[in-house]
């Protein structure tokens, strides 16, 4: 009897605890402070060698700034990449025959809106038989069998005789 007790009394400790409006799929979420790593300092300011007028360079509303940070510019730069590939529009020259390839048999332009509409019916069917008891990723759930486990389709290919150069070494 004092065995039921207690553990009928550990159980409604442990649901008390999963309630409250605070509650969080992701602890990294932030609470309304300031992110330490999310400051970027600005770029330091560039004064022309010749101060006229003339060869100031025009401003451009609505664009960005010269001493705006761009960290992934940055980053790209450093790793040997060109920093004007990330501003290209448009599809380059070198992915025309993939955007041909990828088009062959049409193309939706409101694939978008088409998949969402989707995904939405999806998870309204999912969630009618989703009984829950406590709070869990919704997401995930529904689409938990379509979750591909890459140790297993690496076995799968491995065993159907596909080189996998890219993959580690088997153990």
């Amino acid at each position: 009897m004092a065995r039921a007790c207690i553990l009928l009394l550990v159980s409604a400790l442990v649901l008390a605890a999963c309630g409250g409006d605070n509650y969080r799929l992701n602890k990294f979420i932030s609470d309304g402070t300031p992110e330490e790593f999310g400051i970027v300092p600005k770029e330091p300011l560039e004064i022309p060698d010749d101060i006229r007028a003339q060869s100031l360079p025009q401003p451009t509303p609505g664009q960005a700034n010269r001493t705006d940070p761009q960290p992934l510019g940055n980053a790209v730069e450093v790793l040997g990449g060109n920093r004007a590939a990330l501003n290209a529009t448009g599809v380059p020259a070198s992915d025309s025959a993939l955007i041909a390839q990828a088009g062959r048999f049409g193309v939706a332009p409101n694939i978008r809106a088409t998949l969402k509409a989707e995904d939405e019916a999806f998870l309204k069917r999912a969630k009618l038989f989703n009984v829950k008891l406590v709070r869990d990723d919704e997401y995930r759930k529904a689409y938990r069998r379509f979750i591909l486990d890459a140790a297993a389709e690496i076995l799968r290919f491995r065993r159907a005789g596909v080189r996998t150069p890219t993959v580690p070494p088997q153990q």
